[in-house]
């Protein structure tokens, strides 16, 4: 039986290919609002439609549902969907055509959303807006180049090839990954540049794209000149600058509170506070099923003005019967025609593969 409960704060992961029932009491904890999924969670389009057409079953409006898939080495979706290829390529492409650089990056967004959509995700946590300082192996190659105005006119393409497919974007690692050299998932990364130096480079696609982003992920990174918490943590970073002076209006989501870097404010249940209190519309705990549970059994949280409307942006605005069907669709043909001249696109042809 469907359970009727609103959204909540936080975003979990789920443990296998399918629901047990651990997952499902979690799920349908009134704190959740959505699930993200991961390489684990994936066998075959057909078995991620069940899944997702599973968890959404479970409450009404269904959670929302997400995964890192920005094409590259981080693509958790890969046997029996089209390989997008690092963002990278798109700004060596951008470097020498600029037009076939920006045509190539909205093919890139309507292939990766049709096939989300169709097989039952309501978004990806893209794009990657950080700069490649060529300092960052955490980095590296999912930057889509080292010049901001590059970045910005990549990433608002590809946005617009999301859009015409329904999803929305969400931009990361505000304000700014590229320069600390440290992984976050493992250290507690610095980058000691003033703000002034930030605003010229790394803010500058947040500031251009701000209207076209329904959602923002602040980095765990430390910026010392700016405030002493990582920028997911700060009133300063997420309520001054990326609301106040940037104008920014859609859904702030905290990067994963497992990782180390998020480990300097506190125990889970502190972290979660401090990333609300600070700003995030919502957290996530993935991969720690024992964080998740502490941090059901003692979260106190009310939703603020406009927490509703924004999450709402998140929400697919495509549905398919299968993947069979977006592929078949003329607009999806030639979306994958161009986006295959950068070289490494093209579906997948490993088991399971279809279309």
């Amino acid at each position: 039986m469907t359970a009727a409960l609103p959204l909540g704060p936080v975003m979990l992961d789920v443990e296998g290919v399918e629901l047990n029932d651990a997952d499902r009491g979690r799920l349908c904890n009134p704190l959740v609002g959505g699930v993200i999924l991961f390489k684990r969670n994936y066998v075959s389009p057909e078995q991620i439609a069940a899944l997702t057409a599973d968890i959404r079953t479970l409450r009404s409006p269904p959670l929302l549902l997400a995964v890192d898939h920005e094409g590259g080495r981080v693509q958790r979706f890969r046997d029996g969907y089209t390989l997008i290829p690092a963002m990278a390529e798109l700004g060596a492409l951008w470097d020498g055509d600029r037009a076939a650089a920006r045509s190539r990056a909205e093919a890139a967004g309507f292939v990766l959303a049709s096939e989300l959509a169709a097989t039952g995700v309501d978004f990806s946590f893209t794009p990657v807006l950080d700069l490649d300082f060529g300092r960052s192996s955490v980095i590296g190659n999912r930057a889509l180049h080292r010049n901001a105005d590059a970045v910005s006119d990549l990433a608002g393409a590809l946005i617009a090839g999301l859009a015409r497919a329904g999803f929305a974007a969400v931009g990361k690692h505000f304000p700014g990954h590229g320069f600390a050299a440290e992984d976050s998932h493992a250290e507690i990364p610095t980058d000691p540049r003033p703000l002034p130096e930030l605003r010229a480079a790394d803010l500058i696609p947040y500031e251009r794209l701000r209207t076209q982003l329904a959602g923002v992920m602040p980095a765990h990174v430390i910026y010392p000149a700016v405030d002493r918490v990582p920028a997911g943590f700060s009133r300063i970073w997420l309520q001054y600058i990326l609301r106040g002076e940037l104008g920014f209006d859609g859904v702030i989501f905290s990067d994963d509170l497992s990782m180390e870097a998020a480990t300097v404010a506190g125990d889970i249940v502190t972290r979660a506070g401090a990333a609300l209190s600070a700003g995030c519309d919502m957290v996530l705990v993935c991969n720690r099923p024992d964080l998740a549970d502490q941090l059901l059994s003692s979260l106190r949280w009310t939703a603020g003005s406009g927490w509703k409307d924004r999450l709402a942006r998140m929400r697919s605005r495509r549905s398919y019967a299968s993947l069979d069907q977006a592929r078949a669709e003329p607009t999806y043909q030639a979306a994958l025609s161009a986006l295959e001249r950068v070289g490494t696109g093209g579906p997948s042809r490993a088991a399971g593969a279809t279309g």
